[in-house]
């Protein structure tokens, strides 16, 4: 079906976000999904509801209301007697926020977020998650700035996103028009490491299958991706004092490969390799380049870990040898990894090569749930020595000798990765990351 705003399935609306809206509120944002608009505002008072003093703990509750023009035909306020949807779009607003922050770090303090829709045109309650997470991160930061709290008490970044079923398509982030004609209408929370915090689902008329949930799910994976980001954009600097690094499985059980891609993403990504994340089979490389191998390990993991996952695949071409090993490099003596029998085969191939040019290729595969893997390509060029030298590296770098008239094998981490394929690839994605 063509989307009334020509979106495709699994895009969102453009997302904006304004920290500092109010300037008279601790922290404040205005969120933007689309048409709806929400002002989220974190409050913050001494002491605790009576089920908590004593404890030393906090506590963290939030109000929801829609104002009179918001929907386009004039909304009651809320009096007395509070509008039930409000009520249960409050409730579910302050127990997601309250999985993003710990309560005992706090100390006795109330956090109170309040959401006011100032315009509406569907996922006003994904908005005001997202949104109030925002206005909770800048109420905390001035809090330390004060000298109120000593640590920060965000465990957890948190993010919502609306998707349904109209017609027989899975869509991702509905406005109000497709809301209405939705045969399933579903909201997930999660957090950066794609657990889930709640669901709320409905058949509307007719139960639907378990594998539109799963449609829906992964749909939801990749919009609230993108979502996280937009919030670490809107806090800027408070963004990398107090939230948690973002998970990134690296496809490979090579300990050297994991420690490299560590280093290179430091301060960017918890990265960890894929046996660690509790992925233990092994991925059969049956692509004939190393981007179609990096996509199939990259997609592999992410698949069954659900978190955001890196795969390079990578090699050395030797020219003379008309490429090879290529996508053959770790197994090009016949036993995948054995270094020593891969450097032997390769010396005796080259012993009467004048042409000694190579180049060391990496690709590395981003794959996130819900979104298309991207790829970066890194190449280095070099020559074939005519016998090992250094000591550092692995595979075949004491035989790849650089323009610096280094071998991979004789320079440290900082040099290599100065120069390295891998590197390379590296600097690709981190600029598309920004």
């Amino acid at each position: 079906m063509k989307r009334t705003d020509a979106r495709s399935n699994n895009q969102l609306r453009k997302c904006t976000i304004q920290p500092g809206f109010m300037s008279t509120a601790l922290g404040s944002c205005l969120i933007a999904m689309g048409k709806t608009r929400v002002i989220c505002t974190a409050s913050v008072e001494e002491g605790v509801p009576p089920f908590l003093r004593g404890k030393n703990q906090g506590w963290l509750t939030a109000e929801y209301a829609m104002l009179p023009a918001s929907t386009g035909q004039r909304k009651s306020r809320d009096g007395l007697k509070r509008d039930g949807r409000g009520v249960e779009i409050s409730r579910l607003i302050g127990r997601s926020l309250r999985q993003a922050i710990d309560l005992n770090l706090l100390g006795e303090y109330t956090v109170t977020i309040d959401c006011d829709v100032l315009e509406a045109d569907g996922g006003t309650r994904t908005a005001a998650i997202t949104g109030g997470f925002v206005a909770l991160c800048l109420a905390i930061d001035k809090m330390m700035q004060a000298g109120q709290l000593a640590l920060s008490p965000i465990k957890s970044q948190v993010a919502a996103v609306s998707c349904g079923l109209v017609g027989d398509q899975a869509l991702l982030d509905l406005c109000y028009e497709e809301d209405s004609q939705a045969l399933a209408d579903m909201n997930f929370v999660m957090n950066e490491q794609m657990g889930l915090i709640e669901v709320q689902g409905t058949g509307e008329g007719a139960a639907f299958p378990a594998s539109a949930l799963a449609q829906l799910l992964e749909l939801a994976r990749g919009g609230i991706r993108e979502l996280l980001a937009v919030q670490r954009a809107a806090l800027g600097g408070q963004a990398e004092n107090m939230l948690p690094m973002q998970t990134m499985v690296v496809a490979s059980a090579n300990a050297h490969k994991i420690a490299e891609l560590q280093q290179m993403l430091s301060g960017r990504y918890k990265v960890i390799g894929m046996r660690e994340a509790g992925f233990v089979n092994e991925i059969e490389e049956t692509g004939s380049t190393f981007e179609q191998n990096a996509i199939l390990k990259a997609e592999a993991v992410c698949a069954a870990t659900g978190c955001l996952s890196l795969a390079d695949d990578s090699g050395l071409e030797v020219d003379a040898l008309g490429g090879a090993p290529g996508v053959n490099s770790a197994r090009y003596a016949g036993e995948h990894g054995d270094d020593a029998a891969n450097n032997a085969l390769l010396l005796h191939n080259m012993m009467h090569q004048k042409n000694r040019s190579a180049r060391f290729v990496s690709v590395l595969a981003l794959a996130a749930p819900g979104s298309k893997t991207s790829t970066y390509t890194g190449a280095c060029e070099g020559v074939i020595t005519h016998t090992p030298r250094g000591q550092g590296g692995f595979g075949y770098d004491p035989l790849f000798e650089t323009s610096t008239g280094k071998t991979f094998a004789e320079m440290n981490e900082p040099e290599k990765n100065a120069v390295s394929h891998r590197a390379r690839a590296m600097a690709k994605l981190l600029e598309a990351l920004g």
